[in-house]
């Protein structure tokens, strides 16, 4: 089978959508099957897979979610689009966020095969643009031979403005990169003090701001906490955080930084507990699930995204979005009640498993193979 997974998204620029298709290409050509990953992706990135088919006019930066993304805007990639479809001729095109401005538009503008789109994102706030656009976008929904959301957060979004079938198929996690013997904590941290681990960018919506408010009441319970944070930010998004830790002697708060992707496992191995206090626009809690794969308990926000993935009090406890003082008591409860933590953590195990990227990556493309023999036979019967 001959398959395109498209992104709007640049790549490989870290971000979610980026792994999902990552690993569905994995996946797939693992198993025999052609795959070209079509993205935007900048002259001057060094190591781009050679299946990425890159398209580098017009990439700029734009805000959505709480975050920003790198998008093409540009109208000139509309007739390249076309002719890459027509030679390429592929048998299935999987669209992620097939509704972002331009690369994903113009390629369901353009296919003439099985399409299939994956809608991530989840907001709160309704979206402006979408219910602008809404009557002119339908039409290219219409194109969708099945619609997936990876939660029910995200159906939510994307019925309320396209009502219609949308399957459940969520995210996965590589369980073995997360979970396996192999991985080691990092040496410089093996030192038995309780340590609590955030990953992420210290963007507002990550909710890192409650986590760092509700650690001096942590201390003041369990004087020997350390708090690590890694994740994929820039010197002047944790100076305000370094000059709260100074103001506050937290002495104990270790900012990581980025790390490599094979690092990142071991990160979550030094650690007793994982947070994740995201304030909200979180569709799916791929954290949380990289955190039961290493066998970790979690205190996380209780926002619908993370919901989809963890029950309260099974995996790991569940608290109000912005309330440092849930965080921290959640927090210290987990960290004297160890026998506790390790049986959440036990149960935190047996989730992950069900999510291990081959089981995902396995229902689509059995979907794939089901919308080609419809098409198949529709063909047949014309």
């Amino acid at each position: 089978m001959k398959i395109a997974q498209v992104t709007p998204y640049e790549y490989p620029y870290p971000g979610g959508v980026t792994e999902h298709v990552f690993h569905l290409d994995h996946c797939f050509r693992e198993w025999g099957h052609e795959v070209k990953i079509i993205a935007p992706v900048s002259e001057d990135v060094t190591g781009v897979p050679e299946n990425v088919i890159g398209i580098s006019k017009g990439i700029v930066s734009i805000p959505f979610g709480g975050s920003v993304s790198r998008v093409t805007l540009s109208p000139s990639i509309y007739r390249p689009i076309k002719r890459l479809l027509r030679e390429e001729r592929f048998d299935v095109i999987h669209l992620h966020e097939p509704l972002t401005p331009t690369l994903a538009l113009f390629v369901l503008r353009h296919a003439r095969t099985v399409t299939v789109g994956t809608f991530h994102a989840y907001r709160e706030r309704p979206i402006t643009a979408v219910e602008t656009l809404g009557p002119l976008l339908q039409p290219l929904m219409d194109k969708l031979d099945a619609r997936i959301c990876v939660s029910e957060a995200a159906r939510d979004l994307v019925s309320h403005y396209f009502p219609g079938n949308y399957l459940i198929i969520p995210n996965g996690i590589d369980v073995q990169r997360f979970g396996g013997s192999h991985v080691r904590p990092v040496e410089r941290f093996r030192d038995g003090r309780p340590t609590i681990l955030f990953v992420g960018r210290l963007e507002k919506r990550k909710g890192f701001r409650y986590l760092m408010r509700a650690f001096p009441y942590v201390v003041e319970s369990i004087p020997d906490a350390r708090l690590i944070v890694v994740g994929a930010y820039e010197k002047e998004d944790k100076e305000p955080f370094v000059r709260y830790a100074r103001m506050h002697r937290l002495s104990s708060v270790k900012f990581v930084g980025r790390v490599s992707g094979e690092e990142v496992p071991r990160y979550y191995k030094t650690c007793d507990l994982f947070c994740a206090p995201s304030t909200g626009f979180e569709s799916f809690g791929i954290v949380l699930l990289e955190a039961m794969a290493a066998g970790k308990p979690i205190v996380a926000t209780d926002i619908p995204g993370y919901r989809s993935v963890l029950t309260n009090g099974q995996e790991g406890l569940l608290v109000e979005p912005e309330n440092e003082h849930a965080l921290a008591e959640a927090i210290i409860w987990l960290l004297q009640n160890p026998a506790a933590g390790q049986e959440m953590a036990e149960r935190g195990r047996r989730t992950a498993a069900r999510y291990n990227w081959p089981i995902i990556a396995r229902q689509i493309l059995d979907l794939y193979e089901r919308l080609i023999q419809q098409k198949a036979d529709t063909q047949t019967h014309a």
